[in-house]
């Protein structure tokens, strides 16, 4: 299994020589945080998800920071900051759009066509609508993203966890197979 992983992730020469990255300095040489371990790899992908979800700029730095601090796999945490991706970005936004509005209360109308013609004339009205309409998505969206990211971040954690026992169990249960003269009511 660790094999399979480390083909989907950055290696360490590669995080080493990545320009945002460089600012860590020796501490990107600490052996536990490119080791695969069960506690990493999961505390990785927490804090990559974390990270992904919660801060839509510098995700790829601001994880990194956080596993070399806390020892985590720093190439699961880069990683996985793409849960949120151009493919997944406008459905992981509506969905903390939707979310915060129902925490906010936020009664703010659906977009229509009267609500998408500019106030003024020229550019500076169709800015001054666009900033407005920002400016409406923006509480409502901060909000449910700060619910969003910790739920996902602390899932991530859990549900790693709950894989790699699993598939070590089911490894040790093959090998116990697999062992001559052992028989299927032994086990």
């Amino acid at each position: 299994m660790k094999r399979r992983l480390k083909r989907y992730f950055p290696n360490s020469d590669s995080l080493r020589a990545n320009r945002w990255l460089q600012w860590m300095g020796p501490a990107l040489h600490h052996p536990r945080i490119w080791h695969f371990s069960r506690r990493g790899v999961a505390l990785g992908c927490a804090i990559g998800v974390f990270f992904g979800l919660l801060i839509p700029v510098a995700q790829i730095p601001l994880s990194a920071g956080a596993a070399v601090l806390l020892r985590a796999s720093l190439p699961v945490a880069v990683g996985s900051t793409l849960v949120s991706n151009p493919l997944t970005f406008g459905p992981l936004y509506y969905a903390a759009y939707r979310l915060g509005a129902a925490v906010t209360g936020d009664t703010t109308r659906p977009v229509t066509e009267h609500s998408l013609t500019p106030d003024g004339t020229g550019i500076s009205g169709w800015v001054n609508l666009w900033w407005q309409r920002i400016q409406a998505l923006g509480k409502p969206l901060i909000v449910g993203l700060a619910i969003m990211a910790p739920l996902a971040s602390a899932a991530a954690y859990v549900l790693v966890n709950l894989l790699w026992r699993l598939t070590t169990t089911l490894a040790w249960r093959r090998r116990l197979r697999r062992q001559p003269g052992r028989s299927d009511h032994d086990a």
